[in-house]
């Protein structure tokens, strides 16, 4: 039984650091980065989502079971792959390919809703990931949502955009209709400027509060966060670090954000928390 739960899209990473160089395997995913922070922080984690019946979905089966996420209501599909992407370095950064086109986790429908797990949580994260990776995956995100509400568990959303999976104005759609029923808001603030039209992090707070969110933290990369409530706002001063590399510290960010918020009840104490894991995430 998990305290958080996250469903959505996981994916085997193949990471090359220099031309000619070998692959190094290893994994991504923003909700399963996210309850993987959770985990190592003491929280009772659990992750949902689909994975082939093949070497990679194994592997991340492997991860959850080592990092002490409850993964046991997995669905492995027989008939798709594991999602994969591929990592190259070059002068101007990473730079990401993805095969997921008809991964296992694109395949998952409303059908496939972990009910029993949803009932059993306190605090259902999704992302904008979980549902853009296809139509009925955000059908199932939409059902998840509603079994959250019905057992009176929080639900929180991470709107986490990625254009390669979905044009803009489905986006703010679909994103905007989930935020409509969801307790906390974790936006970062480049995807925010791009959905919500606002260009100041007030004007994002109050933006994704109109919505319905209860609690907005808004991630501001080396510049911290901020977080509003309806009575209250505060700008959280970053955790000084020299990083070495940023992937996923939004993901931290959430893990650390959701597992403090149910120890302590407090956002803003939450924010602050947050702030140093997605920081030391940084340090590589």
């Amino acid at each position: 039984m998990a305290d958080i739960l996250a469903i959505g899209e996981a994916l085997v990473e193949l990471n090359q650091p220099a031309d000619g160089a070998p692959f190094k395997q290893g994994f991504g995913g923003d909700t399963s980065n996210a309850m993987i922070a959770a985990a190592r922080l003491g929280a009772r984690a659990g992750y949902f989502t689909a994975v082939g019946a093949d070497r990679f979905g194994e592997d991340l089966v492997g991860l959850w079971q080592a990092e002490g996420v409850d993964a046991s209501r997995i669905v492995v599909n027989g008939g798709a792959h594991t999602g994969i992407y591929f990592v190259n370095h070059g002068p101007d950064g990473h730079v990401f390919s993805y095969l997921r086109a008809g991964s296992a986790a694109s395949r998952l429908t409303e059908a496939d809703t972990p009910i029993e797990a949803i009932r059993e949580a306190r605090i259902l994260h999704v992302s904008g990931i979980s549902q853009a990776v296809s139509s009925s995956a955000a059908d199932l995100v939409f059902a998840a949502i509603d079994a959250a509400r019905e057992a009176k568990a929080l639900v929180s959303y991470d709107t986490n955009l990625r254009l390669k999976l979905w044009p803009l104005r489905r986006a703010r759609a679909i994103t905007h209709e989930a935020m409509r029923h969801c307790d906390i808001a974790l936006p970062s603030l480049d995807d925010a400027i791009q959905l919500s039209g606002e260009t100041t992090p007030d004007g994002i707070l109050d933006f994704y509060l109109q919505l319905g969110a209860r609690i907005v933290a808004l991630k501001l990369g080396r510049e911290g966060s901020a977080v509003a409530t309806p009575e209250r706002r505060e700008r959280v001063a970053p955790f000084p670090v020299k990083a070495v590399d940023a992937t996923g510290a939004g993901d931290a960010f959430d893990g650390a954000f959701l597992s403090e918020y149910l120890k302590v009840g407090d956002p803003f104490a939450a924010a602050r928390f947050a702030n140093v894991a997605a920081a030391l995430s940084t340090l590589g």
